[in-house]
């Protein structure tokens, strides 16, 4: 196949992709598509009890994405804008775009691959990977929009849970606290204590956001009751637990109330010094961009294969990750083919 038609159906995987809806939960479509590519390859492949696709390689490089994207319908569509094709639709940078190009390369490298679902909610696609893979792989690349000329070399971690608080019911006229205002102290209590100053970069903060609440009276009346449900974000200079320390540390032990903590991922931060992120500053040299070094403030499957595995790790893909969820989420096509090469490049480099 001549490099044009390599390129032409390279773009043409990727069209499909996006326009095949692949909400978290509802996959499996987007996921027969991406499996019909690499069984029109010569490829094994197929789809593991959770929906993940597989498609055996070799383990020297696993290449690997999500599937699923946040909810939200924007019409699917090429155009020209100032003479560069841009193609626009829900997950064309996050992360159909990364999740195409790694499908590429992984074709024409004869690297492993495995596109994942559930990323977008609880990583359950990854989680199940790293449970039931039998054997690590030595280097592991993640499909995240970086831009096709950055490397991302850490995410922090999360943790997640639901405070519950409960306290008598009694006239709002009182001077005690209610649960309600219980939660507000403990929160307090637990922003104060992981407060930075202005100069700290975000990356190197917890931050501490609630993300539901919901409180009142009893269905009987005779007491108030609080759920909620919070999540803090962990730099790599903090493990999951001792943040869980400092916030269990922050509840009041003379009233009803606790945390049941539920999500956890630890922070993953790597090295610019592996010879996996010494090979994508090598190919993105030669491919005439300026390599950039990227650290991100949420949370990727790269934590979670980082933790599980121990094996150098970095997330890349084409896209502008601001336009990740975004009413405007679209792709330059020229970008996307950068990152192709740069893909195909590592990738050989790293198996040969």
């Amino acid at each position: 196949m001549s490099a044009d038609a390599q390129a032409s159906e390279a773009r043409e995987l990727l069209v499909k992709l996006v326009r095949i809806p692949s909400v978290t939960g509802s996959e499996e479509p987007c996921a027969r598509q991406l499996a019909d590519y690499f069984e029109r390859h010569d490829r094994e492949v197929y789809l593991d009890e959770v929906g993940n696709v597989h498609a055996p390689g070799n383990d020297g490089v696993l290449l690997t994405s999500h599937i699923d994207t946040v909810p939200g319908e924007i019409p699917v569509r090429v155009e020209d804008e100032d003479g560069e094709e841009v193609l626009w639709g829900r997950g064309s940078v996050d992360a159909k775009g990364p999740l195409a190009a790694m499908a590429v390369a992984a074709v024409r490298t004869g690297a492993s691959f495995v596109g994942v679902v559930g990323e977008e909610v609880d990583s359950r696609g990854s989680r199940h990977v790293v449970e039931t893979r039998e054997q690590a792989p030595e280097l592991v690349i993640n499909g995240e929009p970086s831009g096709w000329d950055g490397i991302t070399l850490g995410y922090r971690g999360i943790l997640g849970g639901t405070y519950l608080a409960t306290s008598q019911s009694g006239h709002t006229s009182r001077p005690e606290n209610n649960a309600i205002q219980d939660a507000m102290d403990w929160w307090g209590r637990v922003e104060s204590a992981f407060e930075a100053d202005e100069y700290v970069p975000v990356f190197e903060r917890v931050t501490c956001k609630p993300i539901r609440f919901d409180g009142g009276l009893s269905d009987d009346g005779l007491s108030v009751e609080v759920t909620m449900d919070i999540q803090l974000r962990v730099p790599p200079k903090y493990t999951v637990a001792e943040v869980r320390e400092i916030a269990d540390g922050c509840l009041d032990t003379a009233i009803d109330e606790t945390v049941d903590w539920h999500d956890r991922v630890e922070p993953v931060m790597e090295s610019p010094r592996t010879p996996l992120a010494r090979a994508f500053r090598a190919a993105i040299r030669a491919e005439d961009g300026e390599p950039r070094l990227l650290r991100k403030t949420g949370t990727s499957d790269q934590n979670v294969f980082a933790e599980a595995w121990g094996c150098p790790t970095v997330s890349y893909g084409p896209g502008n990750s601001d336009l990740d969820h975004a009413p405007n989420e679209h792709l330059h096509l020229s970008e996307y083919d950068a990152s192709v090469a740069v893909l195909e490049r590592v990738t050989e480099r790293l198996l040969d």
